[in-house]
């Protein structure tokens, strides 16, 4: 009797030893498939191609969106089986002053505009065209980081980059000034420049870019402003007399990104994304011929040019700046006071 009842002890030694084994190999194997079904998920996450939407707030044809197109063709074939950037359009698409809206609401994802464009998300943006430094100063310096928190906190929208530079406006006239004073003339602005040019005397009258031929056209404008170049896009040079020179703050266009997109990219997107961005600023120098070019254009298209004295030149590109800034600051004091000590050459 006693030795059955070792025996039988001994079994359930045994067992209870073979269940406890049997357990933690359970426990083992499931925990490794958890593992391996996490790990499953995450590379399928990341091996995932993403499409993200561009809209542009300037028509397909300007040269700014034909810039643009070469590089996001580089980038969707680079990107294959990651990123993809499909272009909506311009401004049929989504009309130019909503693109700001769009980017922020998620619209679209991606947004290429001067922050004139979109003042009625994010007013500060218009500071932009006050950058007497390069964009790639301004990733040095912190500036780039700083304009980023605000476009992030304040909007929901992504800085990406800035990919137009060296593109000084210009005030385009259909009748000669002898100094700096546009009293008398009403023309076409946005945001960029209307403070100068009301400070100057003009009457102003906002419009979408697609609307200024017709209002030279019929009268309804006597110039607009505009950058060094571009109005050969629009055929606007049938309409222009004169450009005044000197040119003034710096047409600024940029991408931006809806912040809810961003952070649904994997980290290997957003690097691949900030690398093609970084890729397509180095190529800013660009602009610079450009510019060169379009002004001898404009010359053989027979608009003539109204150059200023050097001290009208200089009290007039003054005072283009210190209005600039003032509106700013008067406007979101904190933000465009810490923009002006970034983003401002020592004049």
């Amino acid at each position: 009797m006693k030795e059955t009842r070792t025996a039988q002890a001994r079994t359930d030694l045994r067992d209870s030893t073979d269940t406890t084994r049997i357990r933690r190999l359970v426990r083992t194997l499931a925990a490794s498939l958890a593992a391996a079904a996490t790990l499953g998920a995450a590379l399928a996450c990341s091996a995932q191609e993403t499409t993200l939407r561009l809209v542009s707030a300037f028509p397909e044809n300007s040269v700014y969106v034909k810039h643009l197109e070469r590089w996001w063709q580089k980038l969707n074939t680079e990107g294959k089986g990651s990123l993809q950037i499909n272009f909506v359009g311009g401004p049929r698409a989504i009309p130019t002053f909503e693109v700001g809206n769009a980017v922020k609401a998620g619209v679209v994802d991606l947004v290429m505009s001067p922050g004139a464009f979109y003042t009625n998300v994010l007013p500060e943006a218009d500071a932009l065209k006050l950058a007497e430094i390069t964009i790639a100063e301004q990733r040095r310096n912190g500036a780039f980081e700083y304009i980023n928190k605000v476009w992030q906190e304040k909007a929901g929208i992504v800085y990406l980059g800035r990919f137009v530079e060296f593109q000084p406006f210009h005030i385009y006239l259909n009748k000669r000034i002898e100094r700096p004073d546009l009293t008398g003339l009403k023309l076409r602005v946005t945001t960029v420049y209307r403070d100068i040019f009301q400070a100057l005397g003009a009457t102003v009258v906002t419009t979408a870019p697609g609307d200024v031929y017709t209002a030279l056209e019929r009268g309804v404008v006597d110039g607009y402003g505009w950058p060094i170049g571009g109005i050969f896009d629009f055929n606007w040079q049938q309409h222009t007399k004169f450009r005044v020179d000197p040119g003034f703050y710096d047409a600024e266009v940029s991408l931006l990104m809806n912040l809810g997109a961003w952070n649904r990219l994997v980290p290997k997107q957003r690097e691949f994304l900030q690398k093609q961005v970084l890729e397509l600023e180095a190529q800013n120098d660009i602009w610079k011929k450009y510019a060169d070019d379009e002004a001898e254009r404009q010359r053989q298209a027979g608009i003539q040019v109204i150059r200023f004295s050097p001290e009208q030149a200089k009290s007039f590109l003054d005072r283009a700046y210190d209005i600039g800034w003032a509106a700013h600051i008067k406007a979101s004091p904190e933000i465009a006071t810490r923009l002006r000590t970034l983003i401002s050459s020592k004049r």
